[in-house]
C-alpha cells in the first residue's frame, strides 16, 4: 500500500476544511484573502485549497485579532516589518529598488515593484510568507537578524 505524503505547502484543503482546521469561520478567510494575508493556491475553477502553511497562518491572524485587539491594517504592518531582503538574501541594489523594503504598511508579498531575487517568484511559496505559524512572534524573527 502506498502512502500519501504531503509537505506542509502543498494545497490540500477546501476552504470548508481549511475553517475547521483553523477555526476561522469561511467569511472571515475570504476577507483575509481579499486584503492580502493569506495567499491560498487559486485552481482554475476560482476555487481556493490551503496548505498547512495557510492553516498556520489562519490560526496567526485569529490570535492576532482575538487576542492583541489588531486590526487588517496592525497585523499587515506586522508582516512587512519581517526582513524579506535578509530571508532571501537581497543584494543591495535589488533592495533599493524594492517597495518591500522601503514600505512599512504592505508585507513584500503585496510589494508592486520586487527586486530581481523575487520578481518571478511565487510569493505562497516563498520562505518569507512561510514563515508565519501559529505561535510565531514577528519580534523573535526581528530578534534573529539583530543580535
Amino acid at each position: 500500500m502506498t502512502q500519501l505524503l504531503h509537505t506542509n505547502s502543498e494545497p490540500i484543503y477546501t476552504m470548508s476544511i481549511a475553517a475547521k482546521l483553523s477555526g476561522t469561520p469561511t467569511h472571515s478567510i475570504r476577507q483575509y484573502i481579499d486584503k492580502g494575508l493569506l495567499l491560498p493556491f487559486k485552481k482554475d475553477t476560482n476555487r481556493h485549497l490551503f496548505s498547512n502553511y495557510d492553516i498556520q497562518r489562519l490560526i496567526w491572524i485569529k490570535k492576532r485579532i482575538e487576542n492583541n485587539g489588531l486590526n487588517f491594517a496592525g497585523i499587515k504592518t506586522q508582516l512587512a516589518l519581517i526582513p524579506c531582503w535578509k530571508i532571501t538574501n537581497c543584494k543591495s541594489q535589488s533592495k533599493q529598488n524594492c517597495d518591500a523594503y522601503t514600505s512599512y504598511d504592505e508585507p513584500c508579498w503585496q510589494a508592486s515593484k520586487k527586486g530581481k531575487e523575487c520578481k518571478n517568484k511565487e510569493c505562497r511559496l516563498c520562505d518569507v510568507y512561510q514563515s508565519i505559524e501559529a505561535n510565531t512572534e514577528v519580534k523573535a524573527i526581528l530578534q534573529q537578524f539583530i543580535s
